[in-house]
């Protein structure tokens, strides 16, 4: 493994900081934290598999401010958590053999879809609304599908879980946050071990990089309780939009080409 800089060390630890708090409000993270990986010189792989044990730490961060502020009953969701985090290491393992064009092309519309309905959907708050799939159907169908993704490819994982809760399960923009914070914790779980068994991850900066994500995601669900829709809405609207600037901005992208730019 190559030799990291102290300064590089320090950009690393800033970039986790600042991902953890936009992670901990509208999702998102990664658009931080793989891009500065794979600038201080990782290779794709390592940067997705230290990725992942950094982002256990702010995600579970965020998990616990908000279950002990009584967002998110920690028991009763167990199930699909559980269910999240089998998804994650199936599309892991994947990860080598499913090709990932057709996700790089589609990813790009459907977060410009996900930020167009929460911009322009009126009297989105805080307040739960009438269920379209019952809990059992949601944890058994939707979660594991979601960690899946998360698991195969990952960007925008959370922007689905929040849609996921808001559209179909019901929860009102906060409480669907704290629950998208505690499946995201379990996904990117199941993508680690799957990570680490194969020797991927750099340990010692993913550790150091988890405590940023820590103090940043503990900062980010402080705010985000205390401000609920009128700062998740706006935020989770501008992270889709960013991801799926960026994105399209890759020229590997292959919808580039079908749009011929």
């Amino acid at each position: 493994m190559f030799d990291v800089t102290t300064q590089t060390v320090a950009m690393l630890g800033a970039a986790a900081f600042a991902a953890g708090f936009v992670d901990a409000i509208a999702g998102g993270g990664g658009l931080i934290t793989i891009p500065a990986l794979l600038l201080a010189g990782f290779s794709p792989v390592e940067a997705l598999g230290t990725n992942k044990l950094q982002g256990m730490f702010g995600s579970g961060s965020a998990t616990i401010h908000y279950a002990a502020k009584g967002h998110v009953d920690l028991r009763r969701q167990f199930p699909s958590a559980l269910l999240a985090l089998v998804g994650s290491a199936v599309g892991a393992l994947l990860a080598t053999i499913v090709p990932g064009d057709l996700l790089r092309a589609l990813l790009p519309l459907l977060l410009i879809a996900i930020a167009l309905y929460f911009a322009l959907k009126p009297n989105m708050g805080d307040v739960d609304r009438a269920q379209r799939l019952s809990p059992f159907l949601f944890g058994l169908t939707v979660v594991p599908a979601i960690g899946f993704y998360d698991g195969l490819f990952g960007p925008g994982a959370g922007s689905f879980y929040m849609l996921a809760f808001v559209a179909l399960a019901g929860l009102g923009v906060l409480k669907a946050t704290a629950h998208t914070k505690l499946l995201n914790f379990a996904s990117n779980i199941g993508g680690f071990v799957v990570f680490a068994s194969v020797g991927v991850v750099y340990w010692k900066i993913g550790l150091m990089m988890g405590a940023a994500q820590f103090l940043g995601a503990r900062v980010g669900a402080g705010l985000a309780i205390r401000n609920g829709a009128k700062l998740i809405k706006p935020l989770l609207v501008i992270v889709c939009l960013a991801l799926a600037a960026k994105l399209l901005a890759d020229p590997a992208n292959p919808l580039r080409a079908l749009i011929g730019v």
